[in-house]
């Protein structure tokens, strides 16, 4: 068995990724800190941005809003989330995050347990582009696992 060792992680380590909307910066992972049972990172979402719906056929998600107005429509479904509100959203129901407030809005996430490969974990359920719209709720299904 291998000794794990703590590890800090700044923020400005983690490349952003832009795929599904948002700035997603996944922190704590089993690449970069050699977690086992979950990963966590931060999620950046601009006014009129959000991040495309999807689910996760293997982990719970955890999110924790820091700041910004959002609503996540979970199974098809609008719920208002305000900072200092968390959330935990069941495996394989579908969600998407969407900034409608008039700043920029944070959430801490936190999924677990790990998919067997990371390649399973995240299902795509609806084409995004960077800074599409938050009002614009029409999406194209792909049933894309990334």
């Amino acid at each position: 068995m291998t000794k794990q060792f703590p590890r800090i992680v700044d923020l400005g380590e983690i490349e952003p990724n832009r795929r599904r909307g948002g700035d997603l910066r996944a922190m704590l992972t089993p690449a970069t800190v050699g977690s086992t049972s979950g990963f966590m990172g931060l999620a950046i979402v601009q006014p009129g941005d959000r991040i495309g719906e999807h689910y996760h056929p293997y982990s719970e998600e955890f999110v924790y809003v820091v700041s910004g107005s959002l609503e996540v429509d979970l199974d098809g479904e609008p719920h208002p989330l305000s900072p200092d509100q968390g959330l935990m959203i069941p495996a394989h129901m579908r969600h998407r995050f969407r900034n409608v407030g008039d700043t920029e809005a944070r959430l801490v996430f936190h999924l677990g347990p790990l998919a067997p490969r990371p390649e399973l974990g995240h299902v795509d359920t609806e084409e995004t582009t960077p800074g599409q719209a938050a009002g614009d709720r029409a999406a194209q299904p792909t049933g894309a696992v990334s």
